[in-house]
């Protein structure tokens, strides 16, 4: 290509980078031998060799795994449970040990059986198509295992500046790459909602994927600018053009906002380690919206201690001074699993004790411990004017009872901690409402609460009965589906006339082109990964209050999901 020329594709990570195009080709060195014949193929031997690449593909994806929850967080890095299982899928396992037993060498019976499963996502819709890139990152494990052969390119040691080109990223390759000195990403095929661009987004990295084949004539070298915001890629960009998009962080909006008519929308920053406070505050975050404690259980033999905790708390409050840091008491159980902690088996963990049941049964010491740290982290952030203000919330709430139990403990707590004469505060106190229960007792939840978090991830995955990581009711697992919209609209008006706030920390709140349809459901603060801060609040200072409630109507009067994509402009 020569002169400039602009590719359009799929903005995933609203951020522009400029550097120099290098293409990343796995398949370099991945050479398979020739296929012998069936009869000088000793099945044995390849399934033995089969076995080996499994637990050599096992330990690196737990790797994988820990390098992304440390650089993205904790959410992100669920990706690679979902890889660990694709090991020990019964139909994959069984459908290339009988390619072995028949004669095959077990690279190509991976291979074969691997492309076939690519096959059928690649023919499905949404995010079970998209899947299929978790299949590949898997196959090219056990591949790599089998063949001995490295990786063609160092994705963690790219020359700073590097704009890294590529016809698809695994999630594996994208958790690689170091945001420090990648520019940015750009991809002939992909979605926004793989796991890879989740993963890039998490990590800042200006992205666009599903440039399609025009992408392939950019050679080596070439400069290049990743517009991640409008979803373009644009080849030896002018002076104007390279210049704005070094000055990228000039998009920051380190003030509050409010709507063009006047309302406050507070804009916040989910966070899942210590790491991701600075960049949140960097990205002009009101505060913290979700802080999510499960990463100081983590990576460990045994519980974090009361001191830890509070100090982990403390270090958050002080990043965000007078803002308001809500940390989500300890949520694991479903798809969480701390080894240490002797989770309950259950046959369908996601419909069993997890999150606030546990902590007031099993894990009842924890809780106990976890609340000290609390209201001693809340009296620190009242007394310090270094610090925010502490609000604390409990997950996975669907009983009153439960409700009432958690602030039974709460005051005993305190009680305990007067007794001894230690500092400590009450912060606000709220729940997460993510159980159609929830939802349902929005109004008596917010008479004896300070607030509502709204988490759309496990709402919409209760309301529509759908695991959003099984990809056979992956289309299901959608919050703009009406019953999910209904849900998010009885929760605010069940918070309507009393003290209580209603926020949102699911993934919804962080998509710019629903912003809008947010404010007009009555959501008074939004809280979302640090790199969408910025376009989400360019976006509030946008909407009419009024016109907000409106859209929001004709979108509750939706039957259909594709009607209320219509309605709020999206494609069908």
């Amino acid at each position: 290509m020569t002169g400039v020329t602009t590719l359009a594709g799929i903005g995933s990570t609203p951020r522009s980078g400029v550097g120099v195009a290098r293409w990343y080709r796995p398949e370099a060195n991945l050479t398979l031998p020739n296929r012998p014949d069936p009869s000088a193929v000793d099945p044995e031997v390849q399934r033995e060799r089969f076995a080996s690449a499994r637990e050599a593909a096992r330990e690196g994806i737990r790797r994988a795994r820990d390098r992304a929850a440390e650089r993205a967080g904790e959410e992100e890095a669920a990706v690679f449970d979902a890889h660990e299982a694709f090991l020990d899928d019964p139909g994959l396992v069984d459908d290339v040990e009988s390619a072995i037993d028949d004669g095959t060498l077990a690279e190509h019976a991976v291979r074969d059986r691997f492309d076939e499963a690519v096959e059928r996502f690649e023919r499905m819709d949404g995010r079970m198509a998209e899947r299929a890139d978790d299949l590949r990152d898997v196959c090219d494990r056990l591949l790599r295992a089998l063949l001995d052969a490295p990786t063609a390119t160092d994705l963690a040691s790219l020359p700073a500046g590097t704009v890294l080109l590529a016809e698809r990223l695994t999630p594996s390759e994208t958790a690689d790459l170091d945001p420090e000195t990648v520019a940015g990403i750009a991809t002939v095929a992909g979605g926004r909602t793989s796991h890879a661009a989740i993963i890039a987004r998490s990590l800042s990295i200006p992205a666009v994927v599903g440039v399609g084949e025009a992408l392939a004539e950019i050679a080596d070298g070439t400069e290049v600018l990743v517009d991640g915001e409008a979803g373009e890629i644009v080849v030896d960009p002018d002076e104007s053009q390279r210049a704005a998009a070094l000055n990228d962080d000039a998009s920051v909006v380190p003030e509050p906002v409010s709507t063009a008519d006047g309302r406050p929308i507070e804009v916040a920053a989910n966070v899942g380690s210590a790491a991701e406070l600075s960049p949140a505050r960097d990205r002009g975050a009101d505060g913290i919206g979700l802080f999510r404690t499960e990463f100081l259980f983590l990576d460990r033999e045994s519980p974090p201690d009361e001191e830890e905790q509070y100090e982990a708390v403390v270090a958050a409050l002080e990043a965000f001074p007078n803002d308001r840091v809500v940390v989500r008491t300890l949520d694991v159980g479903g798809d969480k699993r701390v080894p240490y902690l002797d989770l309950p088996e259950e046959p369908n963990p996601f419909l069993g004790r997890r999150g606030i049941r546990l902590s007031l049964e099993e894990h009842a010491d924890l809780f106990e411990r976890q609340l000290r740290a609390l209201l001693r982290a809340a009296a620190h952030g009242g007394n310090e004017a270094a610090a925010g203000d502490l609000a604390v919330m409990f997950p996975m709430v669907s009983r009153i009872e439960e409700v009432e139990a958690a602030l039974d403990a709460v005051e005993s707590v305190a009680a305990d901690l007067a007794d001894e004469g230690v500092e400590h505060a009450v912060p606000e106190l709220g729940a997460m409402v993510e159980t159609p229960a929830a939802a349902f007792l929005a109004d008596a939840l917010a008479n004896r609460l300070d607030f509502l978090s709204v988490g759309t991830n496990d709402l919409a995955g209760y309301v529509m009965v759908a695991d959003r990581e099984n990809d056979g009711v992956a289309d299901y697992h959608d919050p703009l589906h009406p019953a999910v919209l209904r849900a998010i609209d009885r929760t605010t008006r069940g918070a309507e006339g009393t003290h209580a706030w209603v926020g949102m920390c699911g993934e919804m709140a962080g998509d710019p082109a629903l912003t809008e349809l947010l404010v007009g459901l009555g959501l008074e603060e939004l809280s979302m990964s640090a790199v969408t801060v910025p376009a989400v609040k360019t976006r509030v200072r946008e909407v009419d209050s009024a016109a907000a409630r409106d859209l929001a109507e004709e979108a509750l009067a939706c039957e259909t999901r594709g009607e209320v994509r219509e309605v709020v402009g999206l494609d069908g």
